[in-house]
């Protein structure tokens, strides 16, 4: 006999709830190694980048003053000086009326202020370069601190560092950071009629899907996964798992059992730890209510539904902004969904009020505008969550949203 839920709570505070969390402790790594971590301290530049004024371009450097009027038909004539060589310390001031050779990145030379671009001049007899175009001061020139000065703000604590963030931080010369390690999550499933996919599953039976989904979430989410696989739906075994779990993890993730079948055990299992405690059960939302989220060891414990559909988009509302809160994501950051665009409603999408209900979209260009297609709404066909784009967002006060309209869509 199954029981109704109780502590229902809305998305909104869920979420809120679930990135309230103290983030996991600090490591020192190499720079270099730390794409995709979350800084943990505030980085200050502690030097001018660049460090010397170099060439935009590759052209010539000159004093902007010397080729004021000079054109194509009219062109200037400055001494070529000489070379600047690239990696070498430029020593040789630039005089009146003289110009060097240089090349992108180069170190301009003292007295210089400009470079007119080798498509602008030629080099005529008697080491003389004729200028076809005249330049201004600090054209073509990238200043000392003109990427970024000394003392400013590099980036705060609570950035997860992409690519392009670890270049410029070894440019800076930072070759050791301080990050968040990696949140710990242990993930468990449960279900007696759950094989493997190399099995032909009998009448009744289903191949784990949850599971092998579910890890690579965490994975993004840029946690180290222990998964202690597949139980049967059994009291003790859940129990053993669970505390196996709760020594090693930072938080816990059970896949099924969430419900409140004859069978769902999950919630006396996860309440049975002392000290234990049950936040909410059930958010309302659609796909994914029968949704746990505890506390146990002091430890955060958070129930996905068995469905595939419901389990995946639960992670990605409300998993996913826990375990990137717990790695020190800052939590406004951790809060927001990664991409989303803004498409017109294709069919009309009926809605239960009070309930909040995210719908899978395909999206389609027509005519120079997108249009964002529902797809069926089943939580158990995981192929509806596979063909599509992402998903749009009836808020829990409507009823629904027309056709025609402009949404959000949640990017996949």
């Amino acid at each position: 006999m199954s029981k109704a839920f109780f502590k229902v709570v809305a998305p909104s505070e869920a979420r809120e709830i679930l990135i309230d969390v103290v983030p996991v402790g600090a490591e020192r790594i190499e720079t270099v190694r730390a794409r995709g971590r979350v800084l943990a301290e505030d980085l200050v530049s502690q030097v001018d980048l660049p460090h010397f004024a170099r060439a935009a371009m590759d052209g010539y450097a000159v004093i902007a003053k010397d080729t004021c009027g000079a054109s194509a038909s009219q062109p200037g004539y400055l001494k070529l000086a000489g070379t600047i060589e690239m990696g070498k310390e430029a020593t040789r001031p630039l005089e009146k009326g003289e110009a060097m050779r240089i090349s992108t990145g180069g170190m301009m030379p003292p007295g210089s202020d400009a470079v007119v671009m080798v498509e602008y001049t030629d080099e005529a007899a008697a080491a003389t370069v004729e200028v076809h175009r005249g330049v201004s001061p600090g054209q073509n020139v990238i200043l000392v601190g003109d990427d970024i000065q000394k003392g400013a703000s590099v980036f705060a604590r609570g950035r997860r560092l992409r690519a392009h963030d670890l270049g410029a931080l070894t440019g800076i010369g930072v070759s050791q950071i301080t990050v968040y390690k990696k949140p710990r999550v242990a993930l468990i499933s449960t279900g007696d009629e759950i094989v493997e996919a190399d099995r032909e599953p009998l009448p009744g039976q289903v191949r784990n899907i949850n599971q092998h989904s579910l890890a690579g979430l965490i994975d993004e989410c840029g946690a180290e996964l222990k998964d202690f696989g597949v139980l049967r739906d059994e009291r003790a075994a859940l129990k053993d798992a669970l505390g196996r779990a709760l020594d090693w993890a930072d938080v816990v993730m059970l896949s099924g059992g969430s419900s409140m079948g004859a069978k769902d055990i999950a919630l006396d299992v996860i309440l049975s730890f002392p000290g234990a405690e049950m936040v909410f059960h059930g958010i309302s939302v659609s796909p994914g209510k029968p949704t746990i989220f505890a506390r146990a060891a002091g430890k955060p414990v958070l129930g996905l539904p068995g469905y595939p559909v419901s389990a995946l988009v639960i992670f990605e509302l409300f998993a996913a902004p826990l375990v990137r809160a717990l790695g020190g994501e800052e939590a406004a950051a951790a809060g927001q969904f990664k991409k989303t665009t803004r498409a017109i409603l294709k069919t009309n999408v009926a809605s239960q009020a009070g309930r909040e209900d995210y719908i899978r979209v395909c999206l389609e260009k027509s005519e120079g505008k997108v249009y964002a297609r529902p797809l069926p709404s089943k939580s158990g066909a995981i192929f509806t969550l596979v063909k599509a784009d992402g998903m749009i967002r009836v808020d829990l006060n409507q009823e629904g949203i027309e056709q025609g309209e402009e949404v959000e869509v949640i990017l996949f």
